[in-house]
């Protein structure tokens, strides 16, 4: 397994940019009352960042506020199957300056989901700072390439 070294790193996240837009969604696993919950959510990478919409009072806000571990895997389909494996810190952000930030990255229109904008009490930012990340085809076993900070 062949880990990412830092003259690496950029290349590697614009590998892991592509790859996570090959799939719309992915599956995120957060932690209630120690059991694991999974959802489907579409986030965005923004260098080794990534970011998720959601609402202050949805389940996932409240489990993270809870329990920051967070693991997203985004699965691309036949014929790439690419496998891309995130696991980090989560922290719940509902600064205007974030809420722009994402508002302005994110490649859908979030007013189908926050109709008063990007000011709407209804919307935060999910801001995943990944511990490991995982990049690789056919389930892991072609062409794996890890990173670590």
């Amino acid at each position: 397994m062949p880990l990412v070294t830092r003259e690496q790193k950029d290349a590697f996240f614009l590998d892991v940019e592509a790859a996570a837009k090959k799939a719309t969604w992915c599956a995120v696993a957060t932690v209630e009352d120690n059991e694991p919950r999974v959802r489907m959510v579409h986030p965005i990478w923004q260098g080794d960042l990534l970011w998720i919409a959601t609402a202050p009072e949805s389940a996932k806000a409240r489990q993270l506020q809870n329990n920051a571990a967070i693991d997203i895997q985004f699965q691309v389909a036949s014929p790439d199957f690419i496998h891309l494996m995130v696991r980090g810190t989560a922290t719940v952000l509902t600064d205007q300056e974030t809420k722009d930030r994402v508002w302005d990255i994110m490649d859908y229109d979030l007013a189908d989901f926050w109709p008063g904008g990007r000011t709407d009490p209804g919307f935060v930012a999910i801001r995943v700072e990944a511990s490991r990340v995982e990049l690789s085809e056919l389930f892991g076993t072609i062409n794996k390439r890890v990173w670590k900070p």
